[in-house]
């Protein structure tokens, strides 16, 4: 039926409700092929021409921001997803290999788009009553994979970042504002940022010239350190993947009376694994553990936990506003959700998590950590055997550091751009042993021999241009 002339056109369908899935499926279908589009334009890890070229595709196809009249759904998801995707870095691509940074697997994001649809606020019960108990249930199973305790407990984070900040955060008011921080060189940056937020002390930085922390120079800071101190180990470098050695470091921090967390947020899902978890021996007996499943969990961001052996270390996250957690209604039975995170608004991010854990399970979830650990170790094994690379070390995890010969600092740091401005490949960079190294982060668990003998064979040809 024609609506009468002058009739104002109805809103535009909303992503919920009984019609949501219908308003939804053929939009998807132009994200879809537009996602395909976009790849396939692209053609490799990273779009070629470098910042200027990338700036100028994105502004010709935005246009005008805030246009009067607007171009409809499908064009404009067609134009702008067509867009975002021809100038991605792609983790999908083999040969984008250069951060902590995961290609998702597609059953994540199939639950991340119903997270959205549905939009819960996991800011109080009821905003979020299936998905605060969904993140309860899981968060606590979680958190039982590391504590063997009675009532260990994790809270949701934003990542790696957000959760060794509510770490300091917890110990500093188990302690006080005098806490030290201690942490090796090759901690995650967010540590010692986290100290200057929170207003502690600056923190003490113990060299580490093997790349891990030594027990004996952590003992040598411990016996220096005057009042409470939190000991910040790492299980996973950012640079090289490295773990520092758990055990001794909480046989350390027992005799001194210190705390210890560890920054697992790369590393920590080794526990997993049959063939790599004795990696992370000592690990329980931390009083806090970061943990990132955008990593070596294969994601979407964000995806990261804290995880602490029982839930009362969390009291001092409690808050209080009437608005979203009423004392009346918590005495009724009205699940309190603001001590579960510093944010207010947030999103059901343990959906894509929970979908994940009954799709493939432990052991499916093992073999994509074994197969991505393996890659590593193969391509170590290439670069260690031709005679025109030089091999850092052999991964820990899935971080292979290596350099053309020969090569200065220069030329390396200027071939890695070339790389990237060719849009060929995408690879990091790290300093060890005073020296610049090309890093090649392998989190694809499809990267095949083939796809590292083409990086290889791709490194050989950019040395001698």
């Amino acid at each position: 039926m024609t609506p009468p002339p002058g009739t104002p056109p109805p809103p535009p369908p909303l992503a919920g409700g009984l019609g949501g899935a219908d308003a939804l499926r053929p939009l998807l279908d132009t994200v879809l092929d537009a996602l395909h589009d976009g790849a396939t334009e692209r053609a490799g890890p990273l779009p070629a021409g470098g910042p200027a070229a990338v700036t100028a595709r994105v502004t010709a196809a935005l246009g005008d921001v805030l246009p009067t009249r607007g171009a409809g759904d499908h064009e404009a998801l067609r134009t702008l997803v067509h867009t975002l995707a021809a100038g991605a870095a792609d983790p999908a691509d083999p040969l984008c290999a250069a951060h902590l940074h995961c290609p998702p697997l597609a059953v994540a994001v199939a639950a991340d788009l119903a997270a959205a649809a549905l939009n819960p606020s996991m800011d109080s019960w009821d905003q979020a009553p299936a998905a605060s108990t969904l993140e309860a249930l899981l968060t606590r199973a979680l958190a039982a994979e590391y504590y063997d305790t009675p009532h260990p407990d994790a809270l949701v984070t934003t990542g790696g970042t957000e959760a060794n900040q509510l770490a300091l955060l917890l110990a500093r008011e188990r302690h006080g504002p005098r806490l030290t921080v201690i942490h090796g060189a090759g901690a995650h940056h967010s540590v010692p940022r986290s100290a200057w937020l929170l207003g502690l002390p600056p923190t003490v930085t113990v060299p580490t010239p093997a790349g891990v922390l030594d027990p004996a120079r952590l003992a040598e800071a411990l016996g220096r350190a005057d009042g409470p101190v939190l000991v910040t180990a790492t299980a996973g470098t950012t640079d090289a993947g490295l773990i520092d050695p758990l055990e001794p470091l909480a046989d350390l921090c027992r005799q001194h009376g210190a705390d210890l967390h560890v920054d697992a947020a790369y590393g920590g899902l080794l526990r997993l694994s049959p063939h790599h978890r004795h990696k992370l021996t000592g690990l329980s007996r931390a009083q806090s553990i970061t943990l990132d499943l955008h990593k070596l969990g294969w994601q979407p961001v964000a995806a990261g936990l804290l995880a602490v052996p029982d839930s009362r270390l969390l009291a001092p996250l409690d808050h209080q506003a009437d608005y979203l957690n009423a004392t009346d209604d918590t005495e009724a039975g009205l699940p309190d959700l603001l001590g579960r995170s510093l944010r207010t608004t947030r999103r059901p991010d343990i959906l894509k998590i929970a979908v994940t854990l009954r799709s493939l399970g432990r052991d499916g979830l093992a073999d994509l950590i074994d197969r991505t650990c393996a890659a590593a170790h193969h391509l170590a094994e290439l670069l260690e055997a031709h005679p025109g690379f030089e091999l850092h070390a052999h991964p820990t995890i899935s971080t292979v550091l290596f350099r053309p010969t020969p090569m200065d600092d220069v030329q390396l740091a200027g071939l890695r751009r070339t790389l990237l401005l060719d849009g060929t490949a995408v690879l990091g960079r790290a300093t060890a042993d005073g020296r610049l190294w090309l890093k090649a982060t392998l989190l694809n668990p499809h990267t095949t021999a083939g796809d590292l003998d083409t990086l290889v064979t791709l490194l050989e040809g950019s040395t001698h241009r």
